[in-house]
């Protein structure tokens, strides 16, 4: 069984990294943690996937909703599932980076993210015949110089404004209202469609069935993160 180098979220990561508000205010054109605050539009994004657990079944419930999400997916699980990978592609999702074996960024320095995303690079643009324009840093963890590499590499790096907290493994009552009592426009909603072999998240797959038929009723629209931020997913 494969096994992330950087640890459970549980270890390694804060609910919220706050120092990427302030990053955010530094480089508006690099880093993005929500799209406009007009708009009635809301972007799901899952991190640490593929997984042939749960990102199958996650794919069957933003279908049956018609709501688009963005994946951002580990380079060593999308080579070891490449046909998930391809589905997520053919379901009208976008894809970003997260790395190929989800260190923490800030602990091992400008190098290794060079490193970690050239791989994931070359295996989605093998997978799906392009590189993917967006990054999300595992744990959030982001710096200056990171950021600053991100730009040069030519990447939009992708933060959250609302954290379902699901890597806690939760309920999925407890995950809808967390991401319920912290919705706004323009949302980028962090949960997760997979973690360590030891991870239940069956509580994210149900707890779709609850959150999102409940924004569109209020008349929310779930959409990519290219397009919440208007920006090029790659291709």
């Amino acid at each position: 069984m494969m096994k992330l180098e950087g640890g459970s979220e549980i270890e390694g990561r804060e609910p919220h990294p706050i120092s990427n508000n302030v990053l955010q205010l530094k480089y508006p054109d690099v880093l993005a943690l929500r799209g406009s605050l007009t708009v009635k539009k809301v972007a799901l994004t899952f991190d640490d996937g593929p997984d042939p657990r749960y990102t199958p079944q996650i794919l069957d419930v933003l279908k049956k909703y018609n709501a688009k999400a963005t994946f951002f997916l580990i380079g060593a699980r999308a080579a070891a599932h490449r046909s998930i990978t391809e589905r997520i592609v053919k379901e009208g999702h976008a894809v970003g980076n997260h790395t190929y074996w989800h260190p923490n960024l800030t602990k091992e320095g400008v190098k290794r993210l060079e490193w970690e995303v050239k791989e994931t690079e070359n295996v989605l643009n093998e997978i799906l015949g392009y590189r993917p324009s967006l990054f999300r840093s595992p744990y959030g963890s982001l710096d200056e110089e990171l950021v600053e590499k991100l730009n040069e590499m030519g990447y939009s790096a992708i933060g959250w404004s609302v954290d379902s907290l699901d890597w806690m493994q939760l309920s999925p009552e407890q995950i809808e209202k967390n991401v319920l009592s912290n919705i706004h426009p323009g949302a980028i909603i962090l949960m997760h469609d997979g973690g360590h072999w030891t991870m239940d998240l069956l509580g994210t797959v149900q707890s779709l069935d609850r959150i999102i038929p409940a924004l569109q009723r209020d008349g929310v629209e779930f959409v990519t993160v290219p397009e919440l931020i208007n920006i090029s997913d790659g291709r």
